[in-house]
C-alpha cells in the first residue's frame, strides 16, 4: 500500500501496492523474523486489562477476600492470556501485515479494551457480561483471520484452519455460560470451557503443524513477560508513593520497595538467563512452553498486586494481617520461579547442585512468608541470592568446559 510502511509482499500476483494480499504461510526458517510494531502496540493495549485485573486483585485480597479474588483473577487473566496467545501464534504463522489483517488486529485491540472496562464488575458484582461481550469481540475477528487463511490454503493445511475457525466459535458459545448460568455454576463453566480452549489446538493440528517461526515466537513471550513486569514496577511504584503522601511512612515503605525491586529485577535475570527458542521444535514441546507461561504471566502480574497489598497493609489500609500481606509477595514470587524453572532453565542446567537452585529459592520464598515486616525484602534477598548462585555455577560450567577443552586439543597436538 503506498505510503504505508512495512507492507510485505507475501504472495504471488500481490504487488507492492496492494492494500490486501492473500494471507499465505510464512517460512518457519525465516531469517531475522521479530515483532512488528502492530504486534508490540498489541501487547501494549492488553497489559491495560492486566493492570485493571491486578488492581482487582489488590482490592480483593486488601480487604480479606483473598480465595474470591484469586479465582475471579484466574478467570479474567485466562481471557486476556489465551486471546493473547492465539493472536501470537497465528501472526507467527500467516501475519501478512496488510490493510485488512492491521484493522482485524485493531479490532481484537478493541475487544481486549472492552474486557478491561468490564473486569470491576466480574470482580465487584459477579457481572461477566462486558468481560464476556470484550471477549467477543476478540475471538470473532480470530476467527475471520482462520477463515481468510482458509481461502489460501488448501488439503491438510485447510482442515486445519477450518478446525481453529470452529473451535473458536464453538468456544465463544460455551462461554456465554458465564453470562446465563447461576452464580455457583460460573467457575465449573470456567474450568470446563478453559480445558476445550486449551483442546482446540492440540485437535486443529493433529494432522498439519502451522509455520509458526520459534525464534519469534520465543521473542514474543518474552516481550510480553518484560511488559508485565514493568507493570508491576508501576504499580508498585503508585502504591508507595501514594502512601508516602498520606501516611508519611517512608521507613516502613523502604524495606517493601526494596525487596519489590529485587523481586522483580531477580524474575527478569532469571528468565532472560537462556535463549529458549532452539528447544521450541515440536508441537508437543511448544504447547507445553506456550501454555505454561499463563502461570509466568499470572504470577508475574499478581507480584505487583502482591507488592501493592504489601504497601497497603504496611500504612494500615489492608484488613488483612503482614503474614497474609507477605504471602501475597511470596506465593506469586514462588511460582513464578518454579515455573520458570521448569519450562526455561532445567534445559540448561548440569548437575544436581544447579538443578536445585530455583526450587530451593522458592522454598526459601515461601519461608519469607513468615518473617512479618521483613518478608518481602527478605524474599527480594533470597532471589537476588538465586541469580547469583546461578551466575557463578554457570561461569564455573563454562570454566570446566573450556579447559575440558584445552586438555583435548593438547592431547591431539601430542
Amino acid at each position: 500500500m503506498a505510503g504505508v510502511p512495512g507492507l510485505r509482499d507475501t504472495s504471488a500476483g500481490a504487488g507492492p501496492d496492494a492494500p490486501l494480499r492473500r494471507l499465505t504461510a510464512r517460512g518457519r526458517g525465516e531469517s531475522h523474523r521479530v515483532a512488528s510494531p502492530l504486534e508490540l502496540f498489541f501487547d501494549l493495549c492488553f497489559v491495560v486489562a492486566v493492570a485493571q485485573a491486578g488492581a482487582e486483585l489488590v482490592h480483593a485480597v486488601a480487604e480479606g477476600h483473598a480465595g474470591e479474588g484469586i479465582l475471579n483473577y484466574a478467570m479474567v487473566f485466562f481471557a486476556i492470556w489465551w486471546a493473547w496467545m492465539n493472536f501470537t501464534w497465528f501472526a507467527s504463522a500467516y501475519d501478512n501485515d496488510d490493510v485488512l489483517y492491521r484493522v482485524v488486529t485493531l479490532l481484537q485491540i478493541a475487544g481486549v479494551l472492552v474486557l478491561a472496562a468490564g473486569i470491576s464488575r466480574a470482580f465487584e458484582d459477579h457481572d461477566f457480561l462486558v468481560v464476556w461481550l470484550g471477549y467477543l469481540i476478540m475471538r470473532l475477528p480470530m476467527a475471520a483471520q482462520w477463515l481468510r487463511a482458509a481461502r489460501a490454503a488448501d488439503g491438510a493445511e485447510r482442515t486445519t484452519t477450518l478446525r481453529y475457525a470452529g473451535g473458536v466459535l464453538l468456544c465463544m458459545v460455551g462461554w456465554a455460560g458465564l453470562v446465563v448460568l447461576p452464580e455457583p455454576a460460573r467457575p465449573w463453566v470456567f474450568l470446563v470451557m478453559a480445558l476445550v480452549e486449551l483442546a482446540v489446538p492440540v485437535y486443529a493440528e493433529k494432522s498439519f503443524t502451522t509455520s509458526w517461526h520459534p525464534h519469534h515466537i520465543s521473542e514474543r513471550y518474552g516481550l510480553f513477560t518484560i511488559i508485565v513486569l514493568g507493570e508491576a514496577i508501576a504499580a508498585a511504584t503508585v502504591a508507595v508513593k501514594s502512601a508516602v503522601q498520606e501516611n508519611d511512612a517512608l521507613a516502613d515503605l523502604l524495606p517493601i520497595a526494596a525487596g519489590g525491586l529485587l523481586i522483580v529485577f531477580s524474575a527478569w535475570w532469571i528468565y532472560f538467563a537462556v535463549p529458549i527458542h532452539g528447544l521450541l521444535r515440536t508441537n508437543r514441546q511448544a504447547f507445553l512452553w506456550g501454555y505454561g507461561h499463563y502461570l509466568i504471566f499470572a504470577s508475574a502480574a499478581a507480584i505487583g498486586a502482591g507488592l501493592e497489598v504489601a504497601v497497603e497493609q504496611a500504612v494500615g489500609k489492608a484488613h488483612i494481617s503482614a503474614q497474609a500481606a507477605s504471602a501475597a509477595v511470596t506465593v506469586p514470587t514462588a511460582l513464578f520461579l518454579v515455573t520458570v524453572w521448569a519450562l526455561h532453565s532445567r534445559y540448561f542446567k548440569v548437575g544436581v547442585v544447579d538443578q536445585l537452585v530455583l526450587p530451593a529459592a522458592a522454598s526459601l520464598v515461601l519461608v519469607c512468608t513468615f518473617l512479618g515486616d521483613r518478608a518481602v525484602l527478605a524474599a527480594g534477598l533470597v532471589s537476588a541470592l538465586a541469580v547469583a548462585v546461578g551466575v557463578i555455577l554457570g561461569a564455573r560450567a563454562v570454566a570446566g568446559e573450556r579447559r575440558a577443552g584445552d586438555t583435548e586439543s593438547s592431547g591431539r597436538a601430542e
